[in-house]
């Protein structure tokens, strides 16, 4: 090990341990929705409602990505996707790249954004590759880019690497003044790679980073909603993705530090009723 590489570890392992050091100290946030709701202590204007069920105001929606992405989804599919978000206000739509120029068409008027993934759901496709599919995806009218990261790369300690991809869709993505948000797939991770790559991120001037994709093993954590809020700072977005189902699940990972949340049942969330539990989100 070079002496450059030994300096990167020591780094990254004080980073990690003050990381997790901050997170202990605010008593365990991830055993309840109470002590959850602490993590506010100094920005709690981010949880701006009271009560749960049809009590919730539908201002819950602007944090909230309105989203299809299943193989078999068609284009009926998409254009009930595009009223609902217009009618509810959600933040946007996220939709697969084929279908990206049909919501913009539906949207058009709108508020509502229209949100495009790229290397989905692997993240294994070369950064290059994801660099164009960014391009084409705003060509067709998306405003905001969901990327998945070089998983294997992170897990095998080659930084550069995950960053370099990361820097290809931001600067694709910047240049057309779109945002960009880099999912780490936290299911697959240690919580080190968690850190690890929440700063890759950070480092590489995404605007948002985002726990999962909806289709790998397990979906957002109050946890790791948390930690990955703690590694980023207060300036830069955190996304909650898969298996965010239900108003209280939103309003979790709301309080733990989200600042948007990628769900299918986003109606069910803002009204209050029970989400779709067959899995098939973002």
């Amino acid at each position: 090990m070079t002496g450059h590489d030994s300096d990167r570890e020591l780094l990254i392992e004080l980073v990690t341990r003050e990381v997790l050091a901050a997170l202990a100290e605010r008593n365990d946030v991830c055993s309840s929705p109470e002590q959850v709701r602490r993590v506010v202590a100094n920005g709690a204007d981010r949880v701006a409602f009271h009560g749960a069920g049809a009590e919730v105001p539908a201002d819950l929606a602007r944090y909230i990505d309105h989203t299809l992405l299943k193989p078999d989804t068609t284009s009926e599919d998409i254009d009930r996707i595009s009223a609902e978000a217009s009618e509810y206000g959600f933040a946007s739509v996220c939709v697969n790249p084929s279908w990206v120029k049909r919501a913009a068409t539906n949207l058009r008027g709108t508020e509502v954004r229209v949100t495009s993934v790229v290397g989905f759901p692997l993240g294994a496709s070369t950064p290059e590759i994801k660099a164009m599919e960014t391009r084409r995806a705003i060509r067709d009218g998306a405003r905001e880019i969901d990327m998945v990261i070089n998983i294997g790369a992170l897990k095998s300690g080659e930084y550069d690497l995950v960053r370099r991809d990361i820097e290809k869709v931001v600067d694709s993505a910047h240049e057309a003044g779109a945002i960009v948000k880099v999912i780490l797939e936290t299911g697959l991770l240690s919580d080190e790679e968690k850190v690890i790559g929440s700063a890759l991120a950070k480092k590489a001037h995404a605007d948002f980073v985002k726990t999962s994709t909806g289709f790998g093993h397990g979906g957002a954590t109050v946890y790791d909603v948390a930690l990955m809020r703690e590694t980023v700072g207060p300036d830069m977005g955190v996304k909650a993705s898969g298996g965010v189902r239900t108003t209280e699940d939103a309003e979790d990972m709301i309080a733990a530090g989200a600042t948007r949340i990628g769900a299918s049942a986003g109606i069910q969330i803002v009204s209050g009723m029970e989400g779709d539990k067959s899995g098939n989100g973002n």
